[in-house]
């Protein structure tokens, strides 16, 4: 992706810093303790996620986490679609970055699914559906979420280049190798037998 061609390049690291900073936003480790939940990352995996969040036993605010850690990300693209598709795509890939490694907690941050599902709803819609579709079907199937969320994340960037979309091929081909070496526990689980499994408090 050329993603410079034709932009202010000041423009490029203004989306990006905006964007890394509105992703450090970590709302799962926020609500629980607003929610009186205590430290998100004392329970469960120790993630700040919302699917740790779904491990408190309060569905209400890991739905909110999830939301949350959506909008994180598609605010900045949104704001940054002004100055065209490569800087939209700065943006969202900072929101990304910066809620995998967050400053603010030691860059020990989320593994990043509902902030990639964030970047689809802003950059180029159409992967949400595609990545709902997959990640739907098989967490009916496995009852996993992170396999769920790894395989639909495989799925996303092929469509795209499918599609034509080049450049949310590109990004998202970039923001799916993160999620797998965010996942490399997960994965390791999987393949041991030991992942827990979706609506397990372990």
């Amino acid at each position: 992706m050329d993603m410079a061609a034709g932009i202010d390049p000041t423009i490029l690291v203004a989306a990006l810093v905006v964007g890394y900073l509105c992703g450090t936003i970590a709302f799962g480790l926020i609500l629980t303790k607003m929610f009186g939940l205590g430290d998100l990352r004392s329970i469960g995996s120790g993630n700040i996620g919302a699917t740790n969040v779904l491990r408190t036993g309060n569905k209400k605010v890991a739905a909110l986490t999830l939301l949350g850690d959506l909008l994180k990300a598609t605010v900045p693209v949104l704001i940054y679609w002004r100055w065209g598709a490569p800087a939209a795509a700065v943006a969202g890939f900072g929101a990304f970055i910066g809620h995998l490694f967050p400053v603010w907690l030691g860059f020990r941050g989320g593994k990043g699914v509902a902030t990639y599902i964030g970047v689809l709803l802003g950059f180029a819609p159409i992967g949400v559906l595609v990545f709902a579709a997959v990640w739907l079907g098989a967490a009916k199937i496995w009852k996993f979420s992170s396999l769920a969320a790894l395989l639909a994340t495989l799925v996303v960037p092929v469509v795209y280049l499918t599609l034509g979309n080049t450049m949310a091929a590109g990004l998202t081909a970039i923001l799916t190798v993160l999620v797998y070496i965010k996942h490399a526990p997960n994965i390791r689980r999987l393949l041991t037998g030991t992942e827990s499994k979706i609506g397990s408090k372990g």
